[in-house]
């Protein structure tokens, strides 16, 4: 069986086993799903072990900026393994004009970040009604015909 090898992977996985995920210049990407839900966009982040008080969200024009921070683990004990990562964690997301950006509302639960963004009253469809005036109406009876 061959195995395909790849020598800086395994740079790579030690680097961030000692510098952490992510840094200042460089913060580590957080996974997310995202769906729609009737009129709500929904958006959840998985940040396990990350204190809510760290979690830092911006919207500026259409831009969504979630970040935030995992602290390494400090201490007198040998590190056996560092699979959990720590550092910094961003997500820059480019919204569509059609969502409602102020009223964007967040939670936490679980280690998992939930925002959630409804659709803009603008974009929503509409039913638009056809107005009629006395004298269309009017027209709209069959004329008499004489004989």
């Amino acid at each position: 069986m061959l195995m395909r090898s790849d020598p800086f992977r395994e740079f790579d996985r030690l680097a961030q086993q000692l510098l952490g995920a992510g840094t200042t210049s460089h913060p580590a990407v957080m996974p997310m799903d995202a769906w729609r839900q009737g009129d709500t966009f929904v958006l959840e982040f998985d940040l396990p072990g990350v204190r809510p008080e760290t979690v830092d969200i911006d919207v500026e024009r259409n831009v969504l900026t979630v970040r935030a921070e995992r602290p390494a683990r400090n201490g007198d004990w040998e590190l056996l393994a560092a699979e959990r990562p720590s550092g910094l964690f961003s997500r820059q997301l480019v919204l569509g004009d059609n969502l409602d950006l102020e009223r964007v509302e967040a939670g936490y639960e679980a280690g998992v970040l939930r925002l959630t963004i409804p659709v803009a009253e603008r974009a929503k469809p509409r039913k638009i009604e056809v107005s009629t005036s006395q004298s269309d109406q009017a027209q709209g009876q069959p004329a008499a015909i004489d004989s």
